[in-house]
């Protein structure tokens, strides 16, 4: 996947790494503010027994 992304993004290869690096924090804060925020009531984690 990664060599096929590298190949296909234009530019020398600091403007590549760049896109690369943009992208990847793009992708970091999506899951974190919308898939983990959406996914989390369905984790088992939350639901403690300390107290009962």
């Amino acid at each position: 996947m990664y060599p096929w992304l590298w190949r296909h993004l234009p530019g020398p290869a600091p403007v590549r790494a760049l896109i690369l690096a943009v992208a990847a924090v793009a992708v970091l804060a999506a899951c974190f503010q919308w898939v983990f925020p959406a996914v989390a009531p369905y984790m088992p984690f939350s639901d403690t027994t300390v107290g009962e």
